[in-house]
């Protein structure tokens, strides 16, 4: 899995709502399609089946380009902690190589935690390859910057959202 060396990203973010609503928010297709993926991107779920063991198999696209992805979820705490192994994937929720990489980890482990305090959910993300060769891990720590940047345009669009609910 990873050493003691493997570095994490390790992003947080308040939303200005219940920690059941964004917990749902993030594990109802319902919700979901309303703001998953980069900005920009049209997401649809193909399949979402939220236990242990299950998996959610999506696609988002904008214009011509289209991709897949797929968590498969590990542990669920409703309404605290949802973990998952995430990878791309074909339309068949085969994993694949991610498209802009060759070198992409072909598994990310994400921990997703919800505190709630005062009306007010945070949720701290977690996630960092599996089973990667030290060039996998490498270009997955180089590209910190960008997932940053990716998971700010995401939480954006959940924030935006949130407000309408």
């Amino acid at each position: 899995m990873a050493n003691e060396k493997t570095k994490r990203l390790v992003i947080s973010r308040e939303f200005n709502a219940p920690r059941k609503l964004v917990f749902d928010t993030i594990t109802k297709p319902e919700h979901i399609i309303h703001w998953w993926g980069p900005k920009g991107f049209k997401p649809t779920v193909l399949k979402m089946d939220v236990r242990p063991e299950g998996i959610f198999h999506y696609s988002i696209e904008a214009g011509e380009f289209k991709m897949y992805g797929i968590f498969v979820y590990k542990e669920i705490k409703a309404p605290e902690l949802l973990s998952f192994v995430n990878s791309f994937s074909d339309e068949h929720g085969n994993i694949t190589r991610a498209p802009m990489s060759d070198t992409w980890p072909l598994e990310i482990m994400n921990t997703w935690t919800f505190t709630e305090k005062d009306g007010k959910t945070t949720i701290t993300l977690s996630g960092m390859p599996l089973n990667a060769t030290a060039e996998e891990q490498a270009t997955y720590e180089a590209a910190f910057e960008g997932m940053n940047e990716g998971f700010k345009g995401t939480f954006d669009q959940l924030e935006d959202y949130l407000a309408k609910l």
